[in-house]
């Protein structure tokens, strides 16, 4: 039974790293990975903010935490070279101005922890980090995302 579950754990490890390395190649697929996170944790606190979900605390804390972390490692890919390839919405003035879109990602990231820090205790004080995070998301997406056609 021992040999078995080494057998499976050895398995599940090896078939991680084949994941990992062809992410590794794949930097527009990682990039999507990342920006599917933050949608969802801010389709959580939109949720909560628009009164569709009550308040928890715990996802509140969960999203906030989700975009902060994630925003932290997103512009970290974008090497030189994935401007092309598969399907992107990144848009070329990344790789023009990598310092400025660093910037972006490091206030949204920043604010996300602030308002962690400051974890709103209801509906109202969700929407109001909605509007905070919003701004930041937008300031990026209207200068970097490319719009779909």
């Amino acid at each position: 039974m021992m040999k078995i579950r080494a057998l499976m754990l050895a398995a599940a490890l090896a078939g991680l790293g084949v994941t990992a390395v062809t992410a590794a190649d794949e930097p527009q697929a990682v990039r999507q990975q990342l920006m599917k996170k933050v949608g969802k944790a801010t389709g959580e606190l939109s949720g909560i903010a628009k009164g569709e979900k009550p308040y928890d605390a715990e996802i509140v804390k969960a999203s906030l935490a989700t975009i902060s972390e994630t925003v932290k490692v997103f512009p970290n890919h974008f090497p030189a070279g994935s401007e092309t390839g598969m399907e992107t919405e990144a848009s070329p003035k990344i790789w023009e101005n990598m310092e400025d879109f660093k910037e972006k990602a490091a206030k949204l990231g920043g604010d996300a922890e602030k308002i962690l820090a400051q974890l709103p205790a209801d509906q109202a004080g969700v929407g109001a980090a909605l509007g905070i995070l919003g701004k930041d998301c937008s300031s990026c997406h209207e200068t970097y995302r490319l719009k779909k056609n």
